[in-house]
C-alpha cells in the first residue's frame, strides 16, 4: 500500500512540474498561455510503437 501511495503522489507530482515547465516556457515565448505554444508544435505522427491501438476510445476526464 505504501508503494501505491508514493507512486501516485510522485506522478501527481510530475504532472504539475510539466504544467508549471510549460507555463513558464510560454512566458519565456511571450504566449498568454501554454495552449498558443502548443498550437505551434507541428503536427506529426507518433513514432513507432506508440500508436494507439484501433479499438482505443478516448475517456473523457474532468478537471479537478
Amino acid at each position: 500500500m505504501n508503494q501505491f501511495l508514493i507512486t501516485a503522489a510522485a506522478e501527481k507530482l510530475s504532472s504539475l512540474e510539466t504544467i508549471d515547465y510549460l507555463r513558464q516556457r510560454a512566458e519565456r515565448a511571450k504566449l498568454k498561455d501554454f495552449d498558443q505554444l502548443l498550437k505551434i508544435v507541428p503536427d506529426s505522427d507518433p513514432d513507432s510503437g506508440d500508436e494507439l491501438p484501433q479499438d482505443y476510445k478516448r475517456r473523457t476526464r474532468r478537471r479537478s
